[in-house]
């Protein structure tokens, strides 16, 4: 099943035609990718989505060990910040390497199925120092690297390698989501 939905991602990505204009800013300096860092972890929205899938964890008690109370919400959300922290340092610092700008930058006189092209395309892709998208590297080592680092901190019901590998997976389908959001939400 997921194997099916990774190549149903790959055709899109192949017969997407994205040649947008785009409103790429310069590249990013060092101040720019610890402003990314600190706002994708600490930001609103990120507060929020980490509390709400505390929430939804919580309800649907997973991982059991947590249990359905207070303490177990806590432990919930703080297990999804630190997840997600790891995530994004190790994305900031991979990309930084090869000079892979992990923001994502809406698509501008397209149509609907551009756009959605382009969501799916920048899944998988980054800007480079010059501005040309190159496959994201940086995102390659750390969804994966960092799913696979949690089973060392994640409860033992929760921390084998086929959860690590399910993690992986909605690490890019969340990456993705996040990029639906930027390209769709209105202009503010």
């Amino acid at each position: 099943m997921l194997t099916r939905s990774f190549i149903l991602i790959l055709i899109s990505i192949a017969l997407a035609t994205v040649a947008l204009a785009q409103n790429y800013v310069a590249p990013m300096t060092g101040s720019d990718r610890v402003h990314w860092l600190v706002h994708q972890n600490l930001g609103p929205a990120a507060l929020a989505e980490d509390v709400l899938i505390g929430a939804e964890s919580t309800l649907s008690n997973s991982p059991k060990e947590y249990d359905t109370h207070w303490d177990g919400f806590a432990k919930r959300v703080g297990i999804t910040t630190a997840n997600y922290g790891v995530k994004t340092t190790m994305e900031a610092a991979f990309g930084g390497i090869w000079g892979e700008d992990p923001r994502y930058i809406r698509t501008e006189g397209s149509g609907m199925s551009g756009r959605f092209g382009h969501v799916i395309k920048m899944t998988f892709f980054a800007r480079n120092r010059a501005g040309h998208e190159v496959p994201a590297y940086g995102r390659y080592l750390a969804i994966p690297g960092s799913n696979f680092l949690a089973n060392t901190w994640m409860p033992d019901t929760e921390s084998n390698l086929s959860d690590a590998a399910l993690r992986t997976a909605l690490g890019f389908l969340s990456r993705m989501g996040e990029n639906a959001y930027k390209e769709f939400r209105p202009r503010h």
